[in-house]
């Protein structure tokens, strides 16, 4: 016969609940990481390979989604060591993905602004004078031009909706004594046949180029062609920051014409972009949700003391729509002033 301690009920080796508890929360955890995993993974290779190659690596991700969680279930062990090693080999992948410069540019983005500096004269070198047509077509016409910054007058802020009022794209213009108009443009370098995807900016789709442009091709395309809701903010902004943000800018350029960068829907769009240059001399600016809601944009400067006047914003967002006005525009008439001709004033000290 066996020991009586042997049958005893209360040495008996079944897992208690509460093990049995915290197994199945760690089973549900990790097939929520692959889960997740496996999903990243796969817009990874969505937006980054095409035909037969993009085909055979979706199958290969799933093949491996279910060896994994497979093995999960046999020996916990082994489970974690396929996900980690199927890790390993995507972030592997994933990082040989580098912007490039060489590619088959949509005619707008075809060149990004340069710039050579020599004290207060700075020439800029591909600065964009397309005569638009349509919504997307236009008489190219890239132009070198010098600018003093001595006489660096005005700063405004262009923002431009076309659906949600939460999002916008940011033109920032530095106006000069002669009445000249320096636009510059944070943009996606789209490649011919290649639109835009919110999700795909997460996923190294598109490179980031800085278009320099006059105000008659990148204010106008998108008053008088797209219709997009536009509307212009003097900024207040000291002289000597206005002129360090001009120099932002064109570093900036000079910078991606050395090193390409990615585009990020997030981190590396019109607006975060800009933020980041402002930041450089102004590193106590705060960061706020409104600089990923752009089209909100305004309100937050106004908040940090960066717009010229006290009026309320809703009276200043009356007074800065430009797209009605625009559109009446004559021919031979200079647009940057016609825009701005019922503003009180765009000019800073």
């Amino acid at each position: 016969s066996c020991p009586a301690n042997l049958m005893d009920p209360a040495m008996t080796t079944s897992p208690k609940p509460w093990h049995r508890v915290a197994r199945g929360v760690a089973h549900v955890l990790f097939v929520l990481m692959l889960a997740l995993a496996t999903t990243w993974a796969a817009r990874a290779v969505h937006f980054q390979l095409t035909g037969l190659v993009r085909t055979l690596a979706l199958a290969a991700l799933a093949m491996a989604f279910l060896a994994t969680l497979t093995l999960r279930f046999q020996n916990r062990r082994k489970g974690w060591v396929t996900f980690a090693l199927a890790a390993v080999l995507v972030a592997g992948w994933y990082q040989t993905i580098r912007p490039q410069q060489n590619r088959d540019w949509q005619p707008e983005v075809a060149h990004g602004v340069t710039a050579d500096v020599s004290g207060p004269i700075v020439t800029l070198h591909n600065v964009r004078n397309f005569n638009w047509t349509s919504e997307t077509e236009a008489v190219p016409d890239w132009q070198t031009v010098t600018v003093n910054l001595d006489q660096l007058s005005s700063l405004d802020m262009f923002t431009s909706t076309w659906g949600n009022p939460d999002i916008a794209h940011l033109i920032v213009s530095f106006g000069f004594d002669d009445g000249q108009h320096i636009a510059f443009s944070v943009e996606i370098r789209k490649e011919v046949g290649e639109t835009y995807s919110s999700l795909g900016g997460f996923f190294r789709k598109y490179e980031l180029v800085l278009i320099a442009a006059q105000e008659n091709d990148v204010v106008r395309v998108r008053t008088n062609m797209r219709h997009e809701d536009v509307h212009i903010f003097p900024v207040a902004l000291p002289a000597d920051k206005r002129r360090d943000l001009f120099l932002q800018f064109v570093g900036l350029g000079n910078q991606l014409a050395e090193q390409p960068k990615f585009y990020n829907t997030i981190t590396a769009n019109c607006t975060s972009t800009v933020f980041l240059l402002v930041r450089s001399f102004q590193p106590n600016l705060p960061l706020d949700r409104r600089i990923i809601l752009s089209g909100r944009l305004p309100e937050y400067i106004d908040e940090m003391g960066g717009l010229q006047g006290d009026e309320p914003m809703a009276q200043r967002r009356a007074e800065g729509a430009i797209t009605a006005r625009a559109q009446t525009i004559g021919a031979g008439q200079d647009f940057s002033a016609f825009i701005r001709g019922g503003l009180r004033s765009t000019a800073s000290n």
